[in-house]
This record gives structure tokens, sequence and C-alpha cells, in this order.
């Protein structure tokens, strides 16, 4: 009986041995497989994030570039003038008597008369371009009022970012 017990607890040793060995190399090519998927689904999500950010800045610069547009749109109009004339007033307030310096873009060389006989201002043809608006320094002060437009579309492109997505809101 005790031979036979020592026979049967030997046996069911070697096969829970046999299974431990099975088990441990199941478990390792589990991990295997399951490390070669993750950097399958890794590099997969990456080239997809790519793809999303390619064509998110594709979007970007189109939209820009009909802001763009639509701004050298706007700069033909009485508005646009307008405009120029309430940055020129702004301007000579907060210079407050100190010595100031308007420029205008060279795009706007043809609205420089009206400007300075709106405003009672000298206005001076910037040699930089700057798209449109206006640029005054005040010299005493080293004080630049930077009223350009290329300023405020270079920082709302820097800034700008999509957004969920939902349309209709």
């Amino acid at each position: 009986m005790e031979e036979a017990r020592a026979r049967g607890n030997e046996i069911i040793d070697q096969h829970q041995k046999a299974l431990e060995g099975v088990f441990k190399t199941h478990k390792q090519e589990a991990v295997m497989q399951a490390d070669t998927r993750i950097k399958t689904e890794t590099a997969s999500a990456r080239q997809q994030l790519n793809t999303v950010s390619r064509v998110q800045n594709e979007l970007k610069n189109k939209l820009f570039e009909e802001v763009r547009a639509m701004t050298e749109e706007y700069m033909k109009t009485e508005a646009y003038k307008e405009l120029l004339v309430s940055y020129i007033a702004k301007a000579a307030r907060f210079a407050d008597g100190n010595s100031l310096i308007i420029y205008i873009n060279s795009s706007d060389e043809d609205k420089k008369e009206f400007l300075e006989k709106r405003t009672g201002m000298t206005v001076t043809v910037s040699e930089e371009d700057f798209l449109g608006g206006i640029r005054s320094i005040i010299p005493g002060r080293n004080i630049l009022i930077d009223h350009s437009f290329s300023g405020a579309l270079e920082k709302e492109y820097e800034e700008f970012t999509f957004k969920g997505g939902v349309t209709g809101e």
C-alpha cells in the first residue's frame, strides 16, 4: 500500500511539475504576445495621431490663408480706414504729448494723406511689411504700440487649436 501511495504521489508530483512547466512556457509566450501587441498598437496609435496632426495642420493653414485673404479684402473698405484713424487716436492719447512715430504698412501708402488730414498726425510708411494696421513708437519711453495685423494673426495662429469637432455650435 505504501509503495503504491508513494508511486501515486510520485506520479502526481511529476504531473504537477509537467503542468507547471507547461504553464510557465504558456505564460512566457502570452507575455511576449501581449508585449508585441502593445508595441504594434502603440505604433498604430502614433501613426494615427501623426495623421490627425498633419490633417489639423493642413486645415489650420488653409483657415489662416482664408483669414489673411479676408483681412486683405477688409483693408479695401472704409471701415478699415476708420479703424486706422481710431488706432492713431488711441496711440496719440496714450503718448500723452510725448513724441510719437506712427507707421502704416506700405500697402496702405495710398491712405497716408487721408490719415494725416483726419488725425492731424504725421504718418510714416514703414519699410517693414506688417500686413496692415499701425505700429507706433514713443521713443522717449521706449514703447511700441503694435496694432499690426501680422502680429495679431501670428498670435492667433500660435494659440489656435481644434476643439471637439462638434458642428453647429
